[in-house]
């Protein structure tokens, strides 16, 4: 078996056996393929799957190195998932081809900062929910889904997967929502008099007969209302209301963290709501309360 045959192999059992989404398969592909063809090059020519065991940390390196300083260089982010997916793969390659590489395990990633969330503020927020009820070309049905799928989002902290996985059953809305988040994590989540509202005013007017089985939010033709149909709507709306690129569906979901921060809520707390399985995740948000607290102070302060 060459390395490319049990490159292929390897796509199929993600495929098949970890069930990996074809997004997902195509990523890795992608980046293994670069990799095997950088070492074509690298070795000499043909190398065998013996090869690929005996490589040391260096060539690995020389690959990344590769990677970062070509025509197309990759930021520190896409670099640290080229070597998981290398790493993935070579963990295949030992675990079923019985190719260890002891080499892979002396690499080590380059260090990758997560961003700082990009909330909208408490008022565009509230514009945002206000706004999203009133376009005259859409049924009224439609405008009350998609007042309520914000309202989700923003008021109980939801991603926009998981507002969109409510079934019909789920409806009426009780004081708490059990979500099943990233992971198959479940979380309970409170619903605000108001959020409960706007989805009880969709769930009256919805012109289809829904099965309690079926997804509760649908599409103009009756279908599940699709993720794009979301993202498309936030474009509208922040064009109407003068907004920049920042204001994203899942920005509400920041700014639900965010702004239960800056009210005093705790950390735990909001890691909780946000069903983080890490607290470091949720700490990325006292960044962005923490610059909020300075932008008011240097716009209030007599001195500022």
């Amino acid at each position: 078996m060459t390395p490319r045959d049990a490159l292929s192999v390897f796509l199929e059992h993600l495929a098949h056996e970890r069930r990996a989404s074809p997004r997902t398969v195509e990523a890795y592909g992608a980046c293994c393929r670069a990799y095997l063809a950088f070492l074509d090059q690298h070795l000499g020519g043909d190398f065998t799957l013996a090869d690929l065991g005996a490589l040391s940390a260096g060539d690995v390196r020389a690959f990344l190195a590769h990677r970062r300083a070509g025509a197309r260089p990759l930021s520190a982010r896409s670099l640290s998932q080229t070597l998981s997916a290398i790493r993935t793969f070579h963990r295949f390659l030992d675990r079923r081809l019985g190719v260890p590489c002891a080499g892979l395990a002396l690499v080590r990633g380059p260090k990758v900062v997560p961003p700082s969330p990009r909330p909208v503020t408490e008022d565009q927020a509230l514009g945002l929910l206000a706004e999203v009820g009133a376009d005259p070309d859409r049924e009224d049905w439609e405008n009350l889904r998609d007042e309520a799928v914000l309202a989700l989002l923003y008021g109980c902290g939801l991603r926009i997967s998981e507002a969109l996985s409510l079934k019909r059953r789920d409806a009426p809305l009780g004081p708490s929502l059990r979500i099943v988040g990233k992971g198959s994590k479940t979380r309970v989540a409170p619903v605000l008099h108001e959020v409960r509202a706007a989805v009880a005013a969709y769930v009256a007017a919805v012109p289809f007969a829904l099965a309690p089985e079926e997804p509760l939010f649908r599409a103009a033709r009756g279908g599940p209302l699709p993720p794009r149909r979301v993202q498309e709507l936030m474009v509208g709306l922040r064009g109407r209301l003068g907004l920049s690129e920042r204001a994203t569906p899942h920005a509400l979901r920041h700014s639900f963290a965010t702004h239960l921060l800056g009210a005093g809520a705790d950390l735990r707390s909001i890691q909780e709501l946000l069903g983080h399985a890490s607290l470091s995740t949720t700490q990325r948000y006292t960044a962005v309360d923490a610059a909020g607290l300075l932008a008011a102070y240097a716009k209030a302060h007599p001195k500022g």
